[in-house]
C-alpha cells in the first residue's frame, strides 16, 4: 500500500505536507504512517483532472467502469481486509456491506448510464459533465461513500479528484492502483490523502473545482459549504442523521425491535442512516425497551470496535451524561476487551425527546427509546430533529405505514423492513444535507443542463 503518496495524472507522487500514524482500532497499535498532502499537491491533481477532462469526455466510460467493478470484485477480500485493519469493522461485515454494497451501486449506476437528450418543443435538452469535481468522503465507510460519487462524476463525463479520509485511506489508495490497472486515462481520477482543514478546504475553495461532494459531519458540511461560495461552485452534502423507527401499536413488536436495534448497531453504530430513535406507543415502551435490551446483549459479541480513540471518547461523554433510564450497557469498555476501542452495546428506556441522545447524532451503538401517544405525536416525535435522513415504519397495515411514511421529513423510509435499494436517490432533508445520491437521480448531480433551441 503507498501511504507516502498521491495519485495524480496516472502515478504516484510523494507528499511531504505532514505525517500521521494510522492505529488499528481492535488493538490500539499503529501499523502504517500516513504522509499527507498540502496545497501544492491539489493544485497539481487539479490541474491533472482539468487537462484530462476533454479526453475523458468522449472515452467509453461504462467500459472502464465495468473494468473497475470487476477490478473491485477480484480483490474484494483484500478491500475488507484494508477496512477491517483502517476502522475496526468485523470482517463478515466488511465482506459483506463494505464491499458488497457498493459493487451493487456500481452494477446499477452501470445498467442506466444516464438520461439521453430529450426534445421539449423546439427546443433540445442536452446534459454535459459539470467539470472537476472534488469527492471528499469519510471514514465510517471508506470503499461504498467513494463510489457512490466517483462513479457517477466519471460516468457522467466528469473528473475528479478524491480526499478520502485520512482516518481510513487504504481503500481509495487501493482503489487508486485498480483505477490504474483498469486502464482509466491519468488524471481522470486523482487521489490526495490530507486532512479537512488541509487538503478538503483547499479543494472547496479552489477556483479550478467546478463542484464538491462531500460527505461528512454536518458541522464539516457547513465550512465545506462556506468555502466553496466564494467561487459559486457547486455544492452536494451528506451530513448526519438522528433516523426514527416508528413502531405502530399494530406491529409486529418483536420482529420491529430486533430490525431496529439491528440496524442502530450497524457498523458499531456509525452509519449515518442508523435508526438510532426507536418510537413506540407509551403502552408498549416498557416491553419494547426490554426487547431492545436483550437484542443489544446478544450483538455485543458482533460488534466491531469504534474507528478511534477520539471518537471512543466522544461516545463515552454522551453515555456519562444521558438522560432516561439505563436498560443495558452505558458508559466503560464492552466487557472481555482490554484493548481496543471497543463500545457497550446500549439501550436507554423513558428517553425525553428532546434530551441530547435524542437529538444529535452520536456515531455509536445507542439506542434510545421514546413513547408516545397516538399516530399524530408519533409523527411528531419522528420529525423534532433538525435532520432528515432516513427511517422506518412498522405496522401490519401497509397502507397504514405507508401514509406515515410520506408525513416523516425524511430522504429515505423503509416500511416494514424493507432492503435497501442501491439505485433509489439516497440523501437528506434539512440538516441531513443536500443533493441525492446512487441511481439516475445520483448521476444527475453531475451533470449541467443546456437548452437549445433550434429554428
Amino acid at each position: 500500500m503507498r501511504y507516502d503518496s498521491a495519485f495524480i495524472d496516472g502515478d504516484w507522487t510523494p507528499v511531504h505536507h505532514d505525517t500521521m500514524s494510522l492505529v488499528d482500532p481492535a488493538t490500539e497499535e499503529p501499523f502504517a504512517t500516513l504522509a499527507l498532502a498540502g496545497p501544492a499537491d491539489v493544485d497539481k491533481a487539479v490541474a491533472a483532472a482539468r487537462a484530462a477532462g476533454p479526453g475523458w469526455r468522449v472515452a467509453d466510460r461504462a467500459a472502464v467502469l465495468r473494468r473497475v467493478r470487476d477490478a473491485i470484485a477480484a480483490r474484494r477480500a483484500e478491500f475488507a481486509a484494508h477496512i477491517t485493519q483502517d476502522m475496526g469493522c468485523p470482517p463478515k461485515i466488511a465482506d459483506a456491506v463494505q464491499v458488497g454494497t457498493p459493487l451493487a451501486v456500481l452494477d446499477g449506476f452501470l445498467s442506466d448510464p444516464g438520461r439521453a437528450d430529450e426534445r421539449l418543443g423546439h427546443s433540445l435538452v442536452v446534459r454535459e459533465p459539470v467539470g472537476v469535481v472534488a469527492a471528499i468522503t469519510p471514514w465510517n465507510y471508506p470503499l461504498h461513500q467513494v463510489v457512490a460519487k466517483v462513479a457517477p462524476a466519471l460516468l457522467a463525463g466528469c473528473t475528479v479528484v478524491l480526499k478520502p479520509s485520512e482516518m481510513a485511506p487504504s481503500a481509495a489508495l487501493l482503489l487508486a492502483e485498480v483505477f490504474a490497472e483498469a486502464g482509466l486515462p491519468p488524471g481522470v481520477c486523482n487521489v490526495v490523502v490530507g486532512t479537512g482543514p488541509v487538503v478538503g478546504a483547499a479543494l472547496a475553495a479552489h477556483p479550478g473545482v467546478d463542484m464538491v461532494s462531500f460527505t461528512g459531519s454536518t458541522a464539516a458540511g457547513r465550512l465545506v459549504a462556506k468555502a466553496a461560495a466564494d467561487t459559486v461552485k457547486r455544492v452536494t452534502l451528506e451530513l448526519g442523521g438522528k433516523s426514527a423507527s416508528v413502531v405502530l401499536p399494530d406491529a409486529d413488536l418483536a420482529k420491529a425491535v430486533k430490525a431496529t436495534v439491528n440496524n442502530a448497531f450497524l457498523n458499531s453504530g456509525q452509519t449515518c442512516t442508523a435508526w438510532t430513535r426507536l418510537v413506540v406507543h407509551r403502552d408498549q415502551h416498557d416491553e419494547a425497551a426490554a426487547l431492545a435490551g436483550q437484542f443489544a446483549e446478544a450483538m455485543a459479541s458482533r460488534l466491531g470496535p469504534l474507528a478511534s480513540k477520539a471518537q471512543w471518547e466522544r461516545v463515552q461523554g454522551y453515555l456519562t451524561a444521558a438522560d432516561g433510564r439505563l436498560v443495558t450497557g452505558g458508559p466503560g469498555r464492552l466487557e472481555g476487551h482490554d484493548k481496543g476501542y471497543y463500545c457497550r452495546p446500549t439501550v436507554y428506556a423513558d428517553v425525553p425527546r428532546d434530551a441530547p441522545i435524542a437529538q444529535e447524532e452520536i456515531f455509536g451503538p445507542v439506542l434510545s427509546v421514546i413513547p408516545y401517544a397516538d399516530i399524530d405525536d408519533a409523527v411528531a416525535v419522528a420529525n423534532a430533529t433538525p435532520y432528515g435522513l432516513a427511517g422506518a415504519v412498522w405496522s401490519a397495515d401497509p397502507q397504514t405505514a405507508l401514509a406515515v411514511a410520506r408525513r416523516l421529513r425524511a430522504g429515505q423510509v423503509d416500511v416494514n423492513g424493507a432492503r435497501f435499494n442501491p439505485v433509489a436517490p439516497f440523501g437528506g432533508y434539512g440538516q441531513s444535507g443536500n443533493g441525492r445520491e446512487l441511481g439516475p437521480y445520483g448521476l444527475d448531480e453531475f451533470v449541467e443542463i443546456k437548452s437549445i433551441q433550434l429554428g
